[in-house]
């Protein structure tokens, strides 16, 4: 399906890729949203917490909710979004990924871009456990590449799963590196680095026979900790098949659900191969979104409601 026209205008100050990024992640406050959490065992042994919130009425309808690198389900957009969704109809499990929730998974594996397996569980759960008839997927940055590789890959879906909305998507994770390695967007790959090996440092005082002191100490940039850790700890050689197996856009094309992705054209984390136009223009499940503002996970709204928030309960109510 052609890839369709954006509204989103918003104002000049906004209009700054890095000022909507920023603001966003850094100043952006939602209250008045009451989670409750339920520790969802996996089949390996470790375990998800799942932080639901829910409908003033009952529903049948739930939204999956699932934040981006070194995210949780308190961040401001999914709290946003599940605020939105919550006071329109739909009840909202946001997880957490494993290492994600303030307790660190048991496992020396965490989570990554493309850990469909955990995905794949919840919805499982959903179905098995739950009363829902409707079920759609909201993802954010890696959130979203995860939910879109989980819809192509799985060519055969259980028939209460409706449609997704993917934000800020890395459809190509090799890219997307490539952009954060870039000085445009050095302090935010140096928070990202900092978290990442604050968390790998644990890991390596409860399994030290998987990684030392020394190789955790040579991390200089995302990539190498990908090459160190990523790939290594979840099954790849390195972090360049980490990338080329787990990057969503070669499973865009088998997408069978309605589905909308949201990638904002000033958005410094996403390269030109981020961008799916050929996919969306063969799949008429798949629509592509390309506002010229937003910045990554940005997109400033009127009301503490984010654009993207907006656009989503109006793509799920439509379906």
């Amino acid at each position: 399906m052609p890839k369709i026209e954006s509204k989103y205008n918003p104002p000049l100050l906004f209009k700054n890729g890095h000022i909507a990024t920023i603001y966003a992640g850094a100043f952006r406050k939602v209250n008045g949203l009451v989670q409750k959490r339920e520790r969802l065992q996996l089949s390996d042994g470790d375990f998800l917490d799942l932080d639901w919130s829910h409908s003033p009425s009952t529903t049948k309808k739930v939204v999956v909710l699932l934040h981006g690198l070194e995210g949780n389900a308190q961040r401001h957009y999914i709290l946003g979004s599940a605020k939105l969704l919550n006071q329109n109809g739909f009840d909202a499990c946001a997880v957490n990924f494993r290492s994600c929730s303030g307790t660190p998974n048991t496992l020396y594996r965490s989570y990554h871009s493309g850990a469909t397996e955990d995905l794949s569980e919840v919805i499982s759960h959903l179905l098995h456990h739950k009363d829902y008839q409707q079920i759609y997927l909201m993802g954010f940055s890696l959130g979203g590449n995860l939910a879109m590789k989980y819809l192509g890959e799985n060519n055969i879906l259980n028939q209460k799963i409706k449609g997704a909305v993917g934000v800020s998507i890395p459809c190509d994770l090799a890219n997307a590196c490539e952009e954060l390695l870039k000085p445009k967007n050095m302090l935010y790959a140096q928070k990202f680095k900092k978290n990442l090996i604050a968390k790998l440092r644990v890991k390596q005082s409860m399994f030290p026979d998987c990684v030392s002191v020394d190789q955790i100490n040579n991390i200089i940039t995302l990539k190498d900790f990908d090459d160190v850790y990523t790939s290594r700890a979840h099954g790849f050689k390195n972090a360049n098949q980490y990338y080329a197996m787990c990057s969503c856009r070669q499973f865009l094309e088998k997408i069978n659900v309605p589905s909308l992705i949201i990638n904002a054209k000033n958005d410094s984390f996403l390269g030109a191969l981020c961008f799916p136009f050929e996919e969306a223009l063969n799949n008429q499940n798949l629509l592509l979104e390309t506002p010229q503002y937003g910045g990554h996970v940005g997109f400033w709204g009127q009301n503490n409601i984010s654009y993207v928030e907006g656009r989503a309960l109006q793509f799920f109510n439509s379906l």
